[in-house]
């Protein structure tokens, strides 16, 4: 069902009708469209068109409300604007709000009005940043809380996959249509998020990403979300635009503490010395939240850390990993034959207490999520 009024779903393909245009005045790095976005539609038609604007006029007046709709329910997608009740509340606060957002998915619209958080980070992550950045996601659907992010490689990946191993529905945010899977290589991911909750866009049916939009659409996830977790970037990511967004929108950052030594930890370790709140569990961030609302309720289960060993065999088994030893000096260190070793160190991963690193060794693990992905 879309209840998107008509003027609002002509802007929207009026953005998208002029996509391409944007993209010549704005894809090099460093510009951002969020300034045209604004702008009423005549003038941003000259903004961008140079003069010869008569061809995006000319679309406006021909543009057919009735076939959009049509097309809509083709696809299986729903429109909501600025003018409906199911519109979230939270993007009024950008400057340059959608007047339009294009949704596919099986959740109702009203579940971009509950409360949520925006868990975002590098496409290039490293195995611990993915690992926490699933458990974050994870422990947070299990709260209640919907989880934002931009279906991107890496960490936004791992963040929809917790949210929808903690029963979570799982909000995407896209830098193209709603009804096109990007990355292709998440295509899979895409469905079950459909399946489950909503994938959310400003341009409209069939329109493929530009440089441009993956800025402009990390503004629509910050303006979704009470609060923006970076879990992993690097010194210049589209991650730090996130949190930018999310700071003028006066709206609390947090970020996780990454390895000082590894550059894809440069960018969210430089909020945590500008003073963004630290991240090292789901508490923290239900923390955060319960400031922004005092009285909320949560599943306080989600942020209960996992239960340590009570064996002494296996708690030195964790020492030793937990002290970066390889796995002779975990033998050493415990005192056990390689082969005892090996198979407390698998109770421990069952345990979801450690993981492997990819290299033949041991990590400690983020959260009580098994090597399959899955919540226990």
């Amino acid at each position: 069902m879309t209840s998107a009024c008509d003027a609002c779903l002509r802007r929207g393909h009026l953005i998208g009708f002029l996509a391409p245009r944007i993209a010549a005045l704005l894809d090099r790095p460093g510009r951002r469209a969020t300034t045209l976005l604004g702008l009423p539609d005549g003038d941003l038609i000259d903004a961008v068109s140079s003069g010869e604007g008569r061809s995006a006029s000319a679309f406006l007046a021909r543009f057919d409300v009735r076939a959009a709709r049509r097309d809509l329910n083709r696809r299986e997608l729903r429109a909501v604007c600025a003018h409906s009740r199911e519109y979230p509340d939270r993007l009024g606060g950008l400057t340059d709000a959608p007047a339009v957002l294009f949704v596919a998915g099986s959740a109702p619209l009203a579940t971009l009005r509950e409360p949520s958080v925006a868990l975002i980070g590098a496409r290039r992550a490293t195995g611990y940043g993915r690992e926490v950045a699933q458990e974050l996601g994870r422990g947070l659907a299990v709260a209640g809380v919907e989880v934002v992010s931009g279906l991107a490689l890496g960490i936004d990946a791992a963040a929809h996959r917790g949210s929808l191993a903690g029963g979570g529905s799982a909000v995407a945010v896209l830098a193209g249509g709603a009804d096109v899977p990007y990355p292709r290589t998440n295509a899979r991911l895409y469905t079950r998020i459909a399946e489950r909750g909503l994938v959310v866009s400003e341009l409209p049916p069939g329109q493929r990403p530009f440089r441009w939009s993956f800025p402009a659409r990390n503004r629509i996830m910050a303006g979704l979300a009470e609060m923006t977790v970076v879990v992993e970037a690097a010194a210049r990511s589209g991650s730090l635009i996130t949190s930018d967004f999310a700071v003028a929108l006066n709206r609390p950052v947090g970020a996780v503490p990454g390895q000082v030594t590894v550059g894809v930890a440069a960018g969210s370790n430089e909020l945590l010395r500008d003073g963004a709140v630290v991240v090292t569990a789901v508490r923290d961030v239900l923390d955060e939240l319960s400031t922004l609302a005092p009285g909320r309720q949560w599943n306080q289960e989600s942020a209960r850390p996992p239960k340590p060993p009570a064996d002494l065999v296996e708690r030195a088994l964790l020492a030793a990993v937990e002290a970066g030893l390889g796995i002779d000096g975990i033998c050493a260190t415990a005192g056990l034959p390689t082969r005892e070793a090996r198979a407390g160190l698998t109770r421990l991963e069952i345990a979801g207490l450690i993981s492997r690193d990819g290299l033949g060794g041991y990590r400690r693990s983020a959260g009580p999520v098994r090597p399959d992905g899955i919540a226990r």
